[in-house]
């Protein structure tokens, strides 16, 4: 029935996107009505990644008489951490039955992202409405929550006895399967647990399963076990079934969790037949996993460095043929890759302060070469304000310095690692971009950077740019096999590598190219910052409530 016995995956297959709640309020808003205060409606739309259209996506109900609205009517919308969700919020006086907008009158609109409601201070934000010149439109007031969906995770342990001999030679290999029932009466496989040997009364080891991915949230739904009798060549012998429920399995440990495994050909055939065995549930228990947004929304912070490839292999930045070229009409790649993933990641930065570096160029007055050169050119403050203030350093880097060599990513990846040092409660998380044109010269010392930092509140991301063989960043990118040092393996897997060339839309659309750019490589932050918390055993904090924070004002 099953090829073979393998590590099974199902949370990728059924964990729906994160739902977020918007709600809206208005303060002081335009009165345009002549008798009375003005009826507000918020019109929310969304834009389509790589395009720039802006499409309804929902209005809040009206409110009647009122520049103080607090409306009741939430957005709902699914958020990606590694896409830029811009919105935009109209705000009208409604003082016809039409639902037709263009007999509404405007008050104003403004802009901005989900990820910047949700990684401003207690997920609350303010912002100034304008639209309309020389007039004070007043303040939108935005609050996002996660809506829980089942986040439990469950941790169980069951042993058998007695169950069926299937081997000529030797005693069964038995292992277990686990289905979930769908609405329409079939299963889905949501878990195998490992084989023990040679053994009619097998003790599994304890093993744990989102509650989702075992009921979808509705714990009377069926579970089905399968027990089946391990064969090499994967035709493994089906031993029996039984079926029970997640409230069932909540119950714990005690009579009614114990379940015979009937073989149903088996009964048909033999009058005598009782059953193959029992199965006994030995242990469970139930905990909460938290979210990448439940960290943010406690106060979490992700630390935005960016360290960017000076070398002489990327041409001279004068000729329209450098990777570094400086067009004065059309970004370069550089350009194009730290304003796709800054600008995403900058929503979940407060002070919105980036450490930017270069490495591999040769440094006035006297020609020393560095791999870890602040591009602001102070060496007591490397920090730009700003994703457009890291793109302005980097064009006056490009003015002063001189492109050298050799590439080594090691210096700036321990520099950042200092920082993560410093702070391992939860409270920061560390991000470095590097950008490069080519191959590492000192994979050695950049491995054993990366198994270190490992173990520190950070990722790292590597884009390549141009048409370079890129071969040895794969070693680096753990997805296959995870890097080591020194026989050292990096505990987590923190490094995504990604060719910019693979997201370059053919076209030329250079926000198409940007928008999969940035949603590929930041996909596996928000699992990466999990990583660690959990091995750090570091829960979220509670929510930050605006009402206990300084308002944040943000204007257009």
């Amino acid at each position: 029935m099953m090829a073979s016995i393998g590590e099974f995956d199902p949370l990728n297959n059924i964990v729906p996107a994160t739902k977020i709640e918007v709600t809206v309020s208005c303060r002081d808003l335009l009165d345009v009505d002549t008798f009375s205060k003005s009826d507000p409606v918020v019109v929310l739309y969304v834009q389509g990644i790589g395009t720039k259209e802006w499409m309804e996506f929902g209005r809040t109900e009206v409110i009647d008489n009122t520049l103080n609205p607090n409306f009741v009517r939430k957005f709902f919308l699914d958020f990606f951490f590694e896409e830029k969700q811009n919105l935009r919020f109209d705000v009208y006086n409604v003082d016809s039955r039409s639902s037709n907008i263009s007999k509404f009158d405007f008050l104003g609109q403004t802009f901005c992202t989900l990820g910047e409601i949700i990684g401003s201070t207690g997920g609350r934000l303010e912002k100034s409405l304008s639209g309309i010149p020389g007039k004070k439109l007043g303040a939108i007031i935005f609050a996002a929550e996660e809506l829980s969906n089942c986040r439990d995770i469950a941790t169980m342990q069951l042993c058998a006895n007695k169950l069926d001999k299937k081997d000529f030679f030797g005693k069964s290999d038995p292992f277990l399967v686990f289905y979930r029932s769908n609405e329409d009466g079939t299963f889905t496989i949501c878990h195998k647990t490992e084989v023990v040997k040679n053994t009619l009364n097998p003790v599994w080891q304890p093993f744990t399963i989102a509650v989702r991915a075992l009921c979808n949230g509705d714990y009377d739904r069926t579970v089905k076990v399968d027990v089946y009798d391990w064969d090499r060549d994967g035709s493994h012998d089906f031993i029996g079934e039984f079926t029970t429920s997640y409230r069932d399995f909540s119950r714990g440990q005690n009579q009614f969790n114990v379940y015979e495994v009937l073989n149903p050909k088996k009964k048909g055939r033999k009058k005598k037949y009782i059953n193959s065995g029992t199965v006994t549930l030995l242990s469970f228990k139930v905990e909460s996993e938290y979210t990448f947004v439940d960290f943010i929304r406690g106060g979490t912070q992700l630390n935005f460095t960016v360290a960017i490839d000076f070398t002489a292999s990327n041409g001279n930045p004068s000729q329209p043929t450098s990777l570094h070229y400086m067009n004065p009409y059309q970004m370069n790649a550089y350009a194009m890759a730290l304003k796709a993933v800054g600008e995403i990641i900058q929503d979940y930065d407060s002070d919105k302060l980036f450490p930017a570096y270069g490495f591999g160029a040769k440094l006035p007055p006297d020609g020393k070469i560095s791999h870890a050169f602040p591009l602001s050119g102070d060496n007591e403050n490397p920090n730009c304000v700003g994703i457009e203030g890291v793109l302005e350093a980097y064009f006056q880097s490009l003015r002063t310095v001189q492109l050298y060599g050799p590439t080594n990513f090691s210096p700036v990846i321990n520099q950042v690692a200092r920082s993560a040092q410093d702070v391992t409660d939860g409270s920061q998380y560390f991000v470095l971009l590097m950008i490069t044109d080519g191959v590492i010269s000192d994979m050695v010392q950049t491995k054993e950077a990366v198994v270190n930092a490992a173990a520190l509140p950070m990722s790292i991301i590597i884009v390549g740019v141009g048409p370079a063989k890129f071969d040895a960043m794969e070693e680096l990118d753990g997805d296959e096999v995870r890097v080591s040092s020194r026989g050292r393996f990096a505990e987590r897997d923190i490094v995504q590598f990604v060719p910019f060339r693979d997201y370059m839309d053919q076209s030329g659309n250079q926000v198409l190219s940007m928008a999969r750019l940035a949603k590929d490589v930041l996909a596996e932050i928000p699992e990466q910052l999990l990583g660690f918390m959990k091995t750090r055993g570091i829960e979220p904090r509670p929510a930050l409530s605006s009402s206990e924070l300084p308002k944040l004002h943000m204007h257009i």
